[in-house]
């Protein structure tokens, strides 16, 4: 394994790079997606510690390398916190490069933005072992801002990102929970549109189809938390209202989806809300276990790991207006099938000629996510 320790070390590997590098940082997310085939490892793990931090402006520089937890331990030492609470699914060794690049967002996206939104500025290096710099770390520092939002979610397939900036959020003094028992997933739906269609800010709303329950979530000073969720509890009739630490805990474990952790497989599918329970009806039959986020905007699903399976997931998706990722699986399943969903010819194109500019000699993740 190559662990440059500094930026001019990741350009100059790879503009000596002759054959493909498998680019990531402490590789806990090595089942995700396909496996990448090189001679090579690059890990960005020893690029590490925080290079600004600003608290009166809300605003965070990390080398690649540097752990999320250590990130967060600081951020929390100071009142603050990640928008966009980034999932820690893939275990707590993570780096904050590993979450940029596959821009994997939390509960509160829903009420708060994708991670990407929130990202400012990064320092990566190229394919040709250019180093590159877009955005800054303020947000009047515009140029090139929408391209540091193109490398988050990259997966390393366009550069190797060396330095992150971002923005950060103070904490919320107290939080609450209402406990909704529901029916069945359209009623489900129905209430979680109902409480972010509220003007109480909803910043979490997820349903778990196991337990018929919906699980919406405020965030604030501690007198207006207590005063939305009784007006809010009393609209939807709520069944319960959960404390600070016991929501906490709830929705680390949402975030996470701690409820599906055993199982051999996981998919992510991003639908239109509408469409949830239309797709849970069409695979009922699988016997799959679920969780709903993002006011169903978001569903999770696991079960066994065998191409039959995933075919259908990936056809009631698409059936519905969504799409679908293969999560989690083991190394058989995601060399045999496609990871994420077909491209429409001009998209693939468009993608083809972007990943051209930034990596000319195809060394970095080479079909990490799509066979060709």
């Amino acid at each position: 394994m190559i662990t440059p320790k500094t930026e001019t070390e990741v350009a100059e590997i790879l503009r000596a790079a002759t054959a493909p590098l498998q680019i990531q940082g402490n590789g806990t997310k090595a089942s995700m997606l396909r496996t990448v085939q090189a001679a090579e490892t690059l890990s960005t793990n020893a690029l590490q510690g925080v290079s600004l931090y600003a608290p009166k402006e809300l605003v965070m520089s990390a080398k690649a390398g540097t752990p999320l937890a250590e990130i967060e331990t600081l951020l929390a030492a100071n009142g603050q916190q990640m928008i966009a609470e980034p999932s820690h699914l893939f275990g707590e060794a993570q780096t904050i490069g590993g979450v940029i690049a596959a821009n994997l967002s939390g509960p509160r996206r829903v009420n708060c933005g994708a991670l990407r939104d929130h990202v400012l500025g990064v320092r990566a290096v190229n394919g040709s072992g250019e180093v590159l710099n877009f955005g800054g770390r303020v947000l009047k520092n515009v140029t090139g801002l929408d391209v540091s939002k193109l490398l988050t979610g990259s997966f390393g397939t366009l550069a190797v990102l060396t330095e992150i900036s971002f923005k950060v959020l103070p904490a919320s003094e107290a939080t609450g929970t209402l406990v909704l028992s529901v029916a069945d997933a359209p009623s489900a739906i129905a209430a979680m549109s109902a409480a972010l269609g509220s003007p109480f800010s909803v910043s979490g709303a997820a349903y778990l189809p196991s337990e018929r329950s919906v699980y919406l979530r405020i965030e604030d000073f501690t007198a207006s938390v207590k005063y939305r969720c009784e007006k809010l509890g009393l609209q939807l009739g709520a069944a319960a209202i959960l404390d600070t630490e016991t929501s906490k805990r709830l929705w680390r474990d949402l975030r996470d989806v701690k409820i599906l952790a055993a199982e051999e497989a996981l998919w992510r599918l991003s639908v239109p809300p509408s469409s949830a329970p239309q797709i849970l009806r069409a695979l009922e039959p699988l016997g799959l276990s679920a969780q709903l986020d993002w006011g169903g905007g978001l569903i999770w699903l696991a079960g066994p790991a065998d191409a039959k399976t995933h075919a259908q997931i990936c056809a009631a998706a698409q059936a519905a207006g969504g799409v679908w990722w293969l999560m989690r699986a083991p190394e058989s399943l995601r060399a045999a099938s496609d990871v994420l969903p077909p491209e429409a010819p001009a998209l693939a194109a468009l993608r083809r000629r972007v990943q051209q500019s930034f990596d000319p000699h195809g060394i970095l993740n080479p079909l990490k996510l799509r066979v060709a």
